[in-house]
């Protein structure tokens, strides 16, 4: 799995030695923008969605695109636009808006959205799936959400190889049986303060890993098979 470290991170000295970790800078506010494309070994390009919806916010694509399109490419990716708690054609909708390539991309699956709208946006072929919780399972690592996640991967399975998914706030699933390719959180632009550095606190996250296969589980295995 890769660990995508949120930012802005405070004080910057702090930051500079994190180089060689994967960043990921979140729209709202991408002040360390040159810094971790400076130091960082790759870039996630958050539209911001989430911190925007939590604060009554709406994100202006214009601008967004304007942003991310210096800097699409291999290994560097974005979060196409999403609306948090929204209608599934309103995510849709955004989708099909999305300027760039697809392989430098990540479509929003937002946990509440019904299983077979996470088919659908597999087979958009876009390089990325990421999960967004919301709704009822808004609370990571609660059991309505441990139930969703393993219908969502049981599914995946079922039709066939995983994607790279990605869990959006999700870093504290490291050394879960999630089977997770990446995810990113801001734990350590929070919390950093109460290690040595924030390298070492962001080196003890990255120890943690995921597994890369999945097996059935839970009530759904007598309904798949």
């Amino acid at each position: 799995m890769i660990h995508y470290h949120g930012t802005p991170m405070t004080p910057r000295s702090e930051l500079w030695k994190m180089a060689g970790k994967h960043f990921c800078i979140s729209f709202p506010d991408h002040r360390d923008t040159d810094i971790c494309f400076n130091i960082g070994q790759s870039i996630m390009l958050d539209n911001g969605a989430f911190s925007l919806f939590t604060k009554g916010l709406e994100l202006d694509l214009s601008k967004f695109y304007k942003w991310i399109e210096p800097y699409l490419g291999h290994p560097h990716w974005a979060v196409v636009p999403d609306v948090i708690d929204g209608k599934e054609e309103d995510n849709l909708a955004l989708i099909k808006q999305w300027p760039f390539r697809k392989d430098c991309a990540a479509v929003v699956w937002h946990l509440s959205e019904p299983i077979d709208h996470l088919s659908r946006l597999i087979d958009l072929n876009f390089g990325k799936v990421a999960f967004g919780s919301s709704k009822e399972y808004w609370t990571i690592g609660s059991e309505d959400w441990k139930k969703r996640i393993e219908e969502a991967f049981n599914s995946i399975v079922k039709n066939g190889e995983i994607p790279w998914i990605h869990m959006m706030r999700g870093l504290s699933l490291g050394g879960k049986h999630y089977p997770f390719s990446s995810a990113d959180s801001t734990n350590v632009t929070r919390h950093h303060y109460k290690y040595e550095t924030a390298e070492y606190m962001a080196r003890q996250i990255d120890s943690n890993q995921c597994p890369v296969k999945w097996k059935i589980k839970g009530v759904q295995k007598d309904l798949i098979q």
